[in-house]
């Protein structure tokens, strides 16, 4: 029997129990290319054959839109915000920083109901948190088209957090592919300022299937001090540190694929026919005219 129909028997003597089907399915979605959800979704569907034991994998549906930072519409207001953990209150509600709502989403449907006011909004934070938020918006304006943001802020111990997560991407699957981009970056600071260590983790992830199957999965780490004063400059200086630092990744990755197509890729092709002999195409032109005009 196959392994692809996630049957009970993986082979004659060893038996697969619905929670290993399960957690099988669950595998198959959370690693789902971007922009191809639904169609994973329906193929691990048709593959499990059960919609209860694919049910119980629903954990994964929020495990993977939560990871993947996917955006969602927002009641009243133009932008977008970002479905994170930092924004997961629990009980299947999420928290829109920008318009201090929140409501509840649908993981499946990708859809949000039910706006109402958060109930509390950490003061402390709320001014560092919303400064951080205009520049970081304003840069994705400027260099993401399609980007969302979403912009955290909490406090304690008289420490503040600031955590900004930024979303863009291209689904093209009339032209056979996809693409994101996500970045999360971070900054723990004493309310009076200082020096503070932004921590940044940026991930590309594009799949190109067009008679194949290829899957370009990028991440990096990133540290960079920033120095804090007062809410405005800060939330200008940490920008204007982390437009550098994805800059800088971007311009590697597109070197470094430029660099490929040379060597590695080069390598993988046949340097010369089965022949082992180069091909004149200039003496197979000079033929082709005269075999036509034998043929007439």
């Amino acid at each position: 029997q196959s392994t692809w129909g996630l049957t009970a028997k993986m082979s004659d003597t060893e038996e697969v129990s619905d929670r290993e089907r399960g957690k099988i399915a669950e595998s198959f979605i959370l690693h789902s290319p971007p922009g191809e959800f639904n169609e994973v979704f329906t193929d691990v569907r048709i593959l499990v054959n059960d919609d209860n034991l694919l049910r119980s994998a629903s954990g994964a549906f929020t495990e993977y839109n939560k990871d993947q930072f996917t955006p969602c519409k927002v009641e009243g207001n133009d932008e977008q915000c970002l479905i994170t953990e930092h924004g997961d209150i629990g009980e299947g509600r999420f928290l829109d920083p920008r318009t201090k709502q929140t409501f509840k989403y649908d993981h499946l449907k990708k859809e949000a109901s039910d706006f109402e006011p958060a109930s509390s909004i950490d003061k402390v934070a709320e001014p560092w948190r919303a400064a951080v938020e205009t520049a970081f918006t304003n840069y994705h304006h400027t260099f993401f088209k399609y980007g969302v943001s979403s912009t955290y802020g909490s406090s304690s111990g008289g420490n503040i957090t600031i955590i900004a997560c930024l979303e863009s991407h291209i689904f093209q699957p009339k032209n056979f592919w996809n693409g994101r981009w996500r970045s999360q970056w971070s900054f723990t600071f004493p309310e009076s300022g200082g020096k503070v260590e932004l921590t940044g983790l940026l991930k590309i992830q594009v799949h190109y299937y067009e008679d194949g199957n290829v899957q370009l999965v990028s991440s990096k780490e990133v540290k960079k001090s920033v120095q804090i004063s007062n809410e405005q400059q800060a939330g200008k200086d940490v920008v204007k540190a982390i437009e550098n630092a994805e800059q800088e990744y971007q311009v590697a990755i597109c070197e470094n694929y430029v660099t490929m197509k040379d060597t590695t890729f080069k390598a993988l092709r046949r340097q010369l026919p089965v022949t082992r002999s180069k091909l004149d195409w200039n003496r197979l032109i000079a033929h082709k005219p005269l075999d036509i005009l034998k043929k007439n």
